[in-house]
């Protein structure tokens, strides 16, 4: 008896691969499934948890092969201050989908992650929802980096409380890297470097030690580099940055299931 092949990375589960066409929620799909729905080459499948490769193997519902989204994009915003980190707001207020219109992007793509209203820098855009969700998901522990300016200057001490994990509210304790760059006239420019990302954590945890940002930019997450682009911009990923993202991801990702604790990725 020949023993089964190993699911290969690009494998996805074949309910989320189901809504991601667009064709029902995860639970509906996984409906589409138990029920015999549901053919891959041939083969009905009505078990869940049934690996696919979408590029590779043909897919049918109901007997009609589905259609995929567009094939995968990635973009690199340099989103400006006073902007939604979003793609819709009731208010009308700017958001990201301003800058896509101005760059004629038309693909279906998302921001991974958030970055505060009042702060600038590198906002990652995709429609690669498993990527996303590896990079933005705290389990993972990708790096964010950003450029703070701070009233006052930061004492040694300071410094050292953030490495070593400050309290903050509602959030429990976290830890940051820290390097001091410059000062001024009770003024400080730093560089922080956390790996949870929660809501408005960086301005929370130096407001725990004494000082409140004044600016706040976002010059690198994971393997990305914010460089010059200037504010509003936005570039395509070079093959390189998209290959050096996917490295990070599938390195956390088998980290995590080493452990038994590979996270469920929601769908886009």
């Amino acid at each position: 008896m020949k023993p089964k092949p190993k699911p290969k990375s690009s494998d996805q589960r074949l309910q989320r691969v189901l809504a991601q066409a667009g064709l029902a929620s995860r639970r509906k799909a996984e409906e589409f499934i138990q029920t015999g729905r549901v053919s891959v080459d041939g083969k009905v499948i009505t078990q869940l948890g049934v690996k696919v490769d979408p590029d590779r193997q043909l897919i049918k519902v109901d007997g009609q092969p589905i259609a995929f989204r567009e094939s995968r994009v990635y973009y690199l915003l340099h989103k400006p201050r006073l902007v939604l980190s979003t793609l819709h707001d009731p208010q009308s207020r700017p958001t990201l989908k301003d800058y896509l219109k101005g760059a004629r992007i038309k693909e279906r793509v998302f921001p991974v992650g958030r970055l505060d209203w009042d702060a600038d820098g590198l906002i990652l855009l995709t429609n690669d929802g498993r990527l996303a969700q590896i990079l933005q998901h705290p389990r993972f522990q990708v790096p964010k980096t950003y450029r703070v300016k701070v009233s006052g200057l930061p004492t040694r001490e300071a410094l050292m409380r953030l490495e070593e994990g400050v309290q903050i509210p509602g959030g429990g304790k976290h830890r940051a890297g820290v390097e001091l760059i410059k000062t001024g006239e009770n003024r400080a420019w730093l560089l922080v470097t956390i790996r949870e990302g929660e809501k408005h954590q960086v301005k929370k945890m130096l407001e725990a030690v004494g000082h409140l940002v004044l600016t706040l930019k976002r010059v690198a997450m994971g393997p990305l580099k914010l460089g010059r682009l200037p504010v509003g911009k936005i570039r395509t990923l070079t093959q390189e940055e998209i290959q050096s993202l996917r490295q990070v991801a599938d390195s956390q990702k088998f980290r995590h299931q080493n452990k038994g604790e590979l996270l469920t990725v929601s769908k886009q």
